[in-house]
C-alpha cells in the first residue's frame, strides 16, 4: 500500500514532468474514492478511456488542503469527476433522508476542494455520475437523495440498462447526433433542482435527469467509461473531451 502523501508525491512529480514538455497528451487527471482508511481507489475503466482517446491520465489521490487542490490542477489540463459515494445532503440544506444514503467524509471533502478548484481554473471538466451530481451541488443545485423512496413512479436506475431522450442541442447531440441512446444506470440519487446556469440536455423517459451541461462542464449521469469496454462508440466522448484541452 502507498501512503496517501507517497502518491500525492508521484503524482506531481509526473505532473511537473508533464509541464516541462515531456508528455505531448493532454493531461487528465481523475478523483478517485477510497478504500479502507488508507487506500485511494479507482476503477480502471476512467485510466484506460482517457489513455484509448489519447490523453495521458493522473489518479489523484485524495486531498486535505486547499493548496494541494491548487497545485494539481495548476498542472493539469482538465479533470475527470468519477463515481462513487453519495454526496452529503448537508451540502445542499438536508439531512440524510434514509439508510440507503452512504457518504465518505474524507472524499467529499477532496472532491469539493478539487471542484471549486476546478471552477476557479476553467479548465473543462468532465463529471461522471457522482461526479455529476457533485458539480450541481456544488453549483447550487439539489439532489434526490433516493430514487426509490422519493420517486417511486420512476424506472428502476441501479444495475440496468435504459434510453435517454436529447433535450436540447449539448455535446450528447453533438457527438452521437439527435437520436436516443441507450446507457446504463448505476445509481440511486439524481439532479433534483439543477444548480443556476446549468443546461439539461438530455433526460430518461421518466423525466431524470441524464446529462447536463456549462460553458466549462460536461455532465453525465451515466457510466460511459464502463460502456466502452463492450461499445467502442462511446470511445468518440473521450474523444470530444480531450479535443477540449489541446
Amino acid at each position: 500500500m502507498i501512503p496517501r502523501s507517497r502518491l500525492l508525491s508521484l503524482a506531481l512529480v509526473l505532473l511537473a514532468a508533464c509541464a516541462c514538455g515531456r508528455v505531448s497528451a493532454p493531461l487528465v487527471g481523475i478523483s478517485c474514492s477510497q478504500s479502507g482508511t488508507r487506500s485511494d481507489a479507482l476503477s480502471r475503466n476512467y485510466s484506460e478511456a482517457i489513455l484509448r482517446a489519447g490523453g495521458t491520465p493522473v489518479i489523484i489521490p485524495t486531498l486535505t488542503t486547499e493548496a494541494e487542490a491548487e497545485r494539481v490542477l495548476a498542472r493539469l489540463d482538465g479533470i475527470v469527476f468519477s463515481g462513487g459515494e453519495d454526496v452529503n445532503p448537508g451540502w445542499y440544506g438536508e439531512e440524510p433522508l434514509n439508510e440507503t444514503v452512504e457518504v465518505n467524509a474524507s472524499r467529499d471533502r477532496s472532491d469539493s476542494l478539487l471542484a471549486r478548484a476546478a471552477l476557479r481554473s476553467g479548465k473543462p471538466v468532465l463529471a461522471i455520475c457522482r461526479g455529476e451530481q457533485l458539480m450541481n451541488v456544488i453549483l447550487g443545485g439539489s439532489l434526490w437523495q433516493d430514487i426509490p423512496t422519493q420517486l417511486p413512479d420512476a424506472h428502476v436506475h441501479r444495475g440496468v440498462s435504459h434510453r435517454i431522450g436529447m433535450t436540447g442541442e449539448g455535446f450528447l447531440t453533438r457527438i452521437y447526433g439527435p437520436d436516443s441512446l441507450e446507457v446504463n444506470s448505476r445509481h440511486h440519487q439524481a439532479v433534483k433542482d439543477p444548480a443556476p446556469g446549468i443546461r439539461v440536455t438530455a433526460r430518461s423517459d421518466d423525466g431524470l435527469v441524464e446529462a447536463w451541461e456549462t460553458p466549462q462542464v460536461w455532465a453525465v449521469q451515466f457510466h460511459p467509461e464502463a460502456m466502452l469496454q463492450d461499445d467502442a462508440r462511446w470511445l468518440a466522448l473521450f474523444e470530444a473531451y480531450l479535443d477540449r484541452l489541446r
